[in-house]
């Protein structure tokens, strides 16, 4: 006699759906379903935490922890990570399951430095382990729910370099290195004996990211078949020069195309000119928040000479100078850097993290925008500007 177990009905052996509220009497659990996928995992450690507990109230440490926790997760889920576990005041967490992206271990480095950056805020301190590798993948795991979803040395790897690495360290294997040493930089190479590991783990110490945009100064074959639309680009160009006005040209397509292949003979082509051009570009990276107009903001500071290491009053002093350059009317030099002060990272007189939005709606309006004439002294003054838009 089986029992449903929605309604207490009795039902005979063999029915698979209850005879009076048809729900059915035994679940079917789906069959369990594994993958094998290149994943980033990254382990980052509380440092401290056992010791500080000891002299707090309880209540006091589980704030602690779930503060740490919450902001912990917020990052990695930020740059697209999966956080698999929380075992103590350690994280673990996927990139590149149960979603892949092609830039999963850079992801997973950008993440670990965002976490660090907030530590040292919070007078924390961390310990960050990140290896690249084929795993295992539970594809029907439920992390939520405490179900591991990750399996294979990879794993074991990432936990081995989180323990061995310094105070708020960061330490990479190999393949983590290799596939972000372009946008990423590293210290020397060090040897590292993990536990249970046969020989030494080859191991980079993360120093900084690197700036997402690059440009390439050659290209290794001829371009083939894109001719009409190299010479809208060329037509664009030439109307900057003639008519001293913006040009927007918008460039769709999907990846491995060849977006970025013309926007280098863009850029040959203005090498090779003879006029000299001022070349700026931005890329807003396809994770984050408030990242709609972070290719402009990143136009901003490499025109303004802004770096990432400026304080507020540096970064200030460079945005001021910058506009002084180019506009010469005081009334609108004083509304174009109280617009343009979100986009490096200034409100309030404090420098943020991120360019906000609302000083580029604005920027709309402004007399020397595409969408009205410049003044006569900033028209006069302002040099062309190429801004590549990629996502």
């Amino acid at each position: 006699m089986l029992i449903c177990p929605t309604c207490g009905q009795e039902n005979p052996e063999g029915f698979r759906f209850c005879g009076a509220c048809a729900a059915p009497l035994a679940e079917e659990l789906p069959a369990p379903r594994d993958e094998r996928k290149v994943v980033s995992v990254v382990f980052c450690d509380l440092v401290g935490s056992t010791a500080r507990a000891e002299r707090m109230d309880p209540e006091d440490v589980r704030v602690m922890l779930s503060r740490y926790h919450g902001r912990v997760r917020y990052e990695l889920e930020r740059f697209g990570g999966t956080v698999e576990k929380f075992i103590g005041d350690a994280v673990m967490a996927l990139f590149g399951a149960p979603v892949a992206h092609e830039d999963d271990p850079e992801r997973a480095v950008r993440a670990a430095l965002a976490i660090r950056e907030w530590a040292s805020e919070e007078r924390l301190q961390v310990r960050v382990g990140i290896t690249t590798g084929e795993a295992l993948v539970a594809l029907a795991a439920r992390p939520a729910a405490g179900e591991g979803m990750a399996s294979g040395d990879v794993v074991n790897t990432a936990a081995r370099l989180q323990s061995a690495a310094p105070v708020n360290g960061i330490l990479v294997d190999r393949t983590t290195q290799r596939a972000t040493a372009r946008v990423v930089e590293y210290g020397e190479e060090l040897p590292v004996a993990a536990k249970g590991k046969a020989e030494a783990v080859p191991v980079w110490e993360v120093r900084q990211a690197r700036s997402r945009v690059q440009v390439e100064r050659g290209s290794r074959a001829p371009l083939m078949g894109r001719e009409r639309e190299l010479e809208v680009l060329l037509a664009a160009l030439r109307r900057v020069r003639e008519d001293r006005e913006p040009q927007l040209v918008t460039l769709v397509g999907v990846p491995g195309i060849g977006k970025s292949r013309l926007v280098l003979e863009l850029f040959q082509a203005i090498e090779s000119g003879g006029e000299l051009t001022f070349w700026r570009q931005g890329r807003s990276p396809a994770y984050g928040e408030e990242v709609s107009f972070w290719a402009f903001g990143e136009v901003v500071k490499a025109q303004a000479g802004i770096l990432e290491t400026d304080d507020g009053a540096r970064t200030e002093e460079k945005l001021r100078e910058a506009i002084a350059a180019l506009v010469s009317d005081a009334a609108d030099a004083q509304w174009l850097e109280r617009h343009l002060r979100p986009l490096v990272g200034l409100e309030g007189g404090r420098r943020r993290l991120r360019p906000a939005r609302r000083g580029v709606r604005r920027l709309a309006s402004f007399p020397g925008s595409a969408r009205g004439a410049a003044t006569p002294g900033a028209r006069a003054r302002r040099p062309p500007l190429r801004r590549r838009w990629a996502a």
